[in-house]
């Protein structure tokens, strides 16, 4: 390493070989006999063309040399060495004191010295890189597990399972036994529409359906849950947070993806293919609400917001509600950019707990040079993981709910196909799931 002492010496070296004259002057370089004229093609460049020896030159570079070498062969490092922020330009006195950690006055390895001859073994990790969240076995276990998960009956976990014919209808346990309330999650069989040769139950106008299909599906569906007298009050979701209080039967559909109620005669209704379908029940006040939660619904906490305003409106205490998380992709197979968990990161302290591996695209990547790839076209991050159920059943506890008054379905859209819509899958061509509650008359 350098020292002070040595660099000194250097310094001094230096200025004295500026202070001298310069070794190749004009008159050096003379030339005999002087030509009037160029001389012939045969004696140019000739050995003899000159013709005096020219002046010996001065080996100014040879102390140079052995002061370089003595240099490094002079190590004597002093007693006492001095960490150095990264906040200044590096001294040579210090420069193996210098650390890569954030606040390099509270490295807790201590400072490390690199000489040229005792080479010390390479840290085992990087100080700078700290962790970068790569795929492991665990992480893959957890997945495989999720899928599993996703796979399972219909009615297990506190579910049920209602049959009409061909139709087939979700229900959660806790809401079943409330002898006063109605609710429902739809599934794909038993419809009228034609999806690819398949006969479904799609309850949302799309392009490729028909209206009138829609509407027998919407029949049949209403009829198999006992709520054929009831007003269907649907929302134009816009992935938002909106929520909507109904006092009286709307007469165009509102904008938004959650609304309330407590009046008898209405149906309230979200309609899903992938997104998280959410119903509430205040068994003391009676009322209820749904609520559709996409990534930006659950970024917006379109949850805590419908539940603040069922306080507002009705004096809805958290304690007293039942939850219920219908059928939605599963934390297995929802893909999001690392915008997205950059977003929830920023939003909510216990993200990392609904991602499979949290990573914002911001990591420091110190092999890139491997990707073969020109500084500035960097590959872009892998997608990630996010478990939007999870993430909402987390926003229900920290609103007040009880833990065992919230139900979660664990069958995923994307993977349970034969009996779901999933718009991911099925590349945008496929039908809506309908999730509805309402009070009995």
């Amino acid at each position: 390493m350098l020292y002070a002492e040595l660099l000194g010496d250097f310094f001094r070296l230096t200025g004295e070989l500026q202070r001298r004259s310069a070794a190749f002057l004009a008159h050096h370089f003379q030339i005999h006999p002087t030509h009037a004229a160029p001389p012939a093609r045969s004696e140019r460049f000739h050995p003899c063309f000159f013709r005096r020896e020219p002046p010996g030159i001065a080996l100014i570079f040879v102390p140079e040399l052995l002061a370089v070498i003595a240099l490094f062969l002079r190590v004597q490092p002093p007693q006492k060495r001095f960490p150095m922020p990264l906040d200044s330009l590096p001294d040579a006195v210090h420069f193996g004191n210098v650390h890569a950690h954030p606040n390099d006055q509270e490295a807790s390895t201590g400072p490390r010295s690199f000489r040229f001859h005792a080479m010390q073994p390479w840290p085992t990790c990087s100080d700078y890189t700290g962790s970068v969240g790569m795929p492991t076995n665990r992480i893959k276990t957890r997945r495989r597990a999720a899928r599993n998960a996703a796979t399972r009956a219909p009615a297990a976990g506190g579910w049920r399972e209602r049959k009409d014919g061909a139709l087939r209808i979700l229900e959660a346990s806790a809401l079943a036994r409330i002898p006063w309330l109605i609710h429902g999650f739809s599934t794909r069989p038993g419809g009228v529409s034609d999806l690819a040769g398949e006969k479904v139950l799609n309850l949302g106008f799309a392009r490729w359906d028909r209206k009138e299909n829609v509407l027998e599906n919407r029949r049949r569906f209403q009829s198999a849950i006992d709520a054929r007298d009831m007003m269907l009050c649907g929302l134009s979701q816009i992935h938002s947070d909106v929520v909507h209080v109904f006092e009286a039967r709307p007469a165009v559909p509102c904008r938004g993806d959650a609304s309330a109620t407590n009046r008898a005669d209405l149906l309230l209704a979200v309609q899903t293919a992938d997104c998280v379908p959410i119903l509430f029940v205040d068994s003391k006040n009676r009322t209820v609400a749904a609520v559709h939660a996409g990534w930006r619904g659950t970024l917006g906490r379109i949850v805590t917001k419908t539940i603040g305003k069922m306080q507002m409106q009705f004096g809805t205490k958290p304690a007293d509600l039942l939850a219920a998380i219908g059928p939605s992709i599963g934390g297995c197979c929802y893909e999001v950019g690392t915008e997205v968990a950059a977003e929830f990161r920023s939003q909510f302290p216990n993200a990392s707990e609904w991602f499979d591996e949290l990573r914002t695209g911001d990591e420091p990547n110190p092999l890139q040079w491997l990707n073969m790839s020109p500084p500035g076209h960097q590959p872009a991050p892998k997608n990630v993981l996010l478990d939007l159920r999870k993430a909402n059943r987390a926003q229900l506890l920290e609103a007040g709910l009880l833990p065992q008054n919230i139900s979660v379905s664990d069958l995923c859209t994307a993977c349970r196909r034969d009996l779901l819509f999933s718009y991911r899958k099925d590349a945008g061509t496929t039908g809506r799931l309908m999730s509805v509650i309402g009070l009995r008359a």
